[in-house]
């Protein structure tokens, strides 16, 4: 005999699963991007309030202590849905997809003045005082040069010209080395999208939906300290940019045993952003360190497979699996970029200021169980794969396995409240800077985040 049960309380159940649903530790993800909202029986609508603090702490190659990099954040999350007729039905939804919160203290190689790369670069320019014969092999030794020719211009044995380029020279070098600033970077996005679906066979018992997708993005990004060797001193401030992509999906469901099954597809968001760069000790090789222009990023595209179904007439079993292909994503400002090429040791096409080397896989499993006639609990197990390993410094950390806990109250026929947690562990991480080379270690981290969510729901 084929088992059915009540659909009521199972729904019930399984909204209580995913109010702290985040994929924190993969590339620049943020939220899952998620469209459950879409997929709720009736008239729906639900706001979502997400809030994350992770605690990342390593050691840099000098073996000097990294305090707490991961910056907490919050984010919103909005949806809502109605039915048209049985076939057809609306909704929007909005996110914040993608972000990343890092700040550096300046007591590791990811602070302070950056002293070290300065005199390496000086010594590096073959520079010989006229009046005493030495090389010139650091900052001090440079401002006294710098003296030298002005007092030989003085005298009229020294061109004016030369020594404009040399205050201005001194006075970039100074700039690089009075900032004593932490390494910091801040992204935010936010996603709004609009979705009409479908439904169709002999119980309406399969959907198909899709439509259109709006993004803005923004971010600005300080490199800091030795690390970054001649980058040091870089700032990039990315104006805000929306650009479109889509959406579109394919549901099965079987409401007598509670079953759905939905599988989600969204485009890559081709932006082209104003953005402006200073690099200061450019200056030392005689480029200029300040340029605005265009800078082409691509976010990726994503899958997103959800499913439940009934095990008896109180308990429902969820799975989630989520791909992203980070390994295709790259973020290449242009003076940054022209810049290593132009140094001629990273090939002819230099280097990305991010990027990463593998897609991220995220498998969350859980069990929700109505408990009473207005209240439901739930019970997740997650794991994040990262986005591999070395990662880089301006978000390190590889993945991460969680718990998550869960409730629901009804408060009313149509309304009501949930909330939940999730404790994460986060994988240990070597950061690496653009070329390559190992700068940091993370290990034994982890983090949590909290959500609450009100919704309506008219069947």
């Amino acid at each position: 005999m084929r088992s059915t049960f009540n659909i009521k309380p199972l729904v019930t159940a399984v909204a209580a699963l995913s109010v702290a649903s985040l994929a924190s530790a993969a590339g620049l993800s943020r939220s899952e991007q998620d469209v459950s909202a879409f997929l709720q029986d009736g008239t729906y609508a639900e706001a979502v309030y997400t809030y994350f603090d992770g605690d990342v702490t390593g050691k840099d190659i000098n073996g000097n202590k990294i305090k707490d990099i991961a910056e907490s954040y919050d984010f919103f999350r909005y949806g809502a849905k109605a039915d048209i007729n049985d076939t057809f039905s609306i909704g929007v939804l909005y996110d914040e997809p993608w972000g990343a919160a890092a700040d550096y203290d300046n007591n590791s190689i990811f602070g302070g003045a950056p002293t070290k790369v300065a005199n390496g670069m000086i010594s590096g320019r073959d520079i010989t005082n006229p009046v005493t014969n030495d090389k010139v092999t650091n900052v001090a030794e440079f401002e006294q040069y710098v003296r030298t020719i002005e007092g030989l211009a003085a005298n009229g044995l020294a061109k004016p010209e030369d020594v404009q380029k040399l205050q201005y020279l001194e006075g970039e070098l100074a700039t690089a080395l009075a900032n004593t600033e932490g390494t910091n970077v801040e992204v935010r996005s936010e996603s709004l999208t609009g979705l009409v679906g479908m439904k169709f066979g002999q119980n309406k018992e399969f959907q198909v939906y899709g439509g259109p997708v709006a993004q803005r993005i923004k971010a600005d990004v300080k490199l800091r300290g030795d690390a970054y060797l001649s980058a040091t001193g870089y700032d990039l401030n990315v104006n805000p940019d929306t650009d479109y992509g889509w959406l579109a999906g394919f549901q099965y469901s079987k409401p007598e045993i509670g079953l759905k099954a939905a599988l989600t597809y969204r485009s890559e968001i081709d932006h082209s952003m104003d953005v402006g760069e200073y690099m200061p000790l450019l200056a030392l090789i005689g480029d200029k360190p300040k340029q605005v222009n265009k800078m082409k990023v691509t976010t990726p595209e994503s899958v997103n497979f959800d499913f439940q179904t009934g095990i008896n007439p109180t308990t429902l079993a969820t799975a989630k699996v989520r791909w992203v292909p980070w390994g295709d994503f790259a973020v290449t400002p242009p003076l940054y970029n022209e810049a290593t090429v132009k140094s001629g040791d990273y090939g002819p096409n230099g280097l990305n200021l991010i990027d990463y080397d593998d897609d991220q896989w995220m498998v969350e499993l859980g069990l929700a169980k109505r408990v009473a006639d207005n209240l439901a609990v739930s019970g997740t197990v997650g794991w994040d794969s990262g986005a591999g390993n070395p990662v880089t410094s301006l978000g390190p950390v590889e993945g991460y396995y969680s718990v998550g806990l869960g409730a629901k109250y009804d408060m009313t026929k149509n309304w009501s409240i949930s909330a939940g947690g999730k404790y994460l562990w986060i994988g240990d991480a070597k950061g690496v800077i653009p070329n390559g080379d190992q700068v940091s270690t993370f290990e034994d981290n982890d983090g949590f985040a909290l959500g609450v969510r009100l919704s309506y729901q008219d069947k």
